[in-house]
């Protein structure tokens, strides 16, 4: 399996397969067309027998530093047919197990696409954060449907009104990931947890990830369309350029004229 993406590096080995984040000059940001060949990749292994479950990983000590700010002030994202969309939606509905491991930065999406991972080791070098509202946006991927269920109101309310970083043992704590190892061994425990995944009965793997998820599976997609469309209008408005453009010219954002 190959991915169209050279920042995107794909290799099947004993029925895993591993989906790394290879952009380390820019702590892999992600661009449109990484975002397409993740959902290209997603979309061809879950229909593949040759794949049983899927590891995500960054690269150079990074998980993804988010979204590539450039390529969303291009205007190049919209609607259901835009490669954000079409990433989110390969792993919403992706029928296998996906393991995530995450070292250094996983921010925005980063963080939230966590949250429709079956299993995520994060190291103790992880740092996260949903910075949406301080770039002028709001919360995407269905994490202001799914982080008040996970977390309760209060802590969800914390992390996504006040958008600020927190380590991997916070994240632990308010189940966005399931275990924290030491530095640079991440990768390894997400092997170890999908080798004894292979090992299970297929369709029993397969059936236990759809029955953990219809309770939440047709109102998490209502979010994730309704953050979508807000989002875009967000990408639009000038609280996010004003917030984009002190990000590039490295100074703080100034809202003070915006009501």
């Amino acid at each position: 399996m190959q991915s169209s993406c050279a920042e995107i590096q794909a290799q099947v080995s004993d029925r895993v397969l591993e989906i790394t984040i290879n952009r380390p000059e820019r702590k892999n940001a992600l661009t449109m067309a990484m975002y397409s060949a993740m959902a290209e990749l997603l979309n061809s292994a879950a229909s593949d027998p040759g794949v049983r479950v899927v590891i995500l990983a960054g690269t150079s000590g990074a998980f993804t530093s988010g979204n590539d700010l450039g390529d969303f002030l291009g205007g190049s994202a919209s609607g259901e047919e835009s490669p954000v969309f079409q990433f989110m939606s390969a792993l919403y509905n992706f029928p296998k197990p996906v393991v995530a491991a995450v070292s250094g930065p996983a921010v925005g999406i980063g963080t939230t696409l966590l949250l429709h991972c079956d299993l995520a080791i994060a190291d103790d070098h992880a740092v996260f954060q949903m910075p949406f509202v301080n770039l002028g946006l709001c919360p995407e991927y269905g994490s202001s449907f799914l982080l008040p269920r996970i977390m309760g109101h209060a802590k969800a309310s914390e992390l996504l009104l006040l958008g600020k970083k927190f380590d991997a043992q916070t994240a632990a704590d308010v189940n966005i990931c399931n275990e924290v190892v030491f530095a640079g061994e991440a990768l390894g425990r997400a092997r170890e947890y999908a080798k004894e995944l292979v090992q299970k009965a297929p369709e029993a793997v397969r059936l236990t990830k759809k029955l953990l998820r219809q309770g939440t599976l047709e109102n998490g997609l209502a979010a994730i369309r309704e953050e979508a469309g807000h989002f875009q209008s967000r990408l639009q408005s000038d609280e996010f350029r004003e917030a984009a453009t002190a990000f590039m010219e490295k100074r703080p954002a100034d809202f003070s004229k915006f009501d």
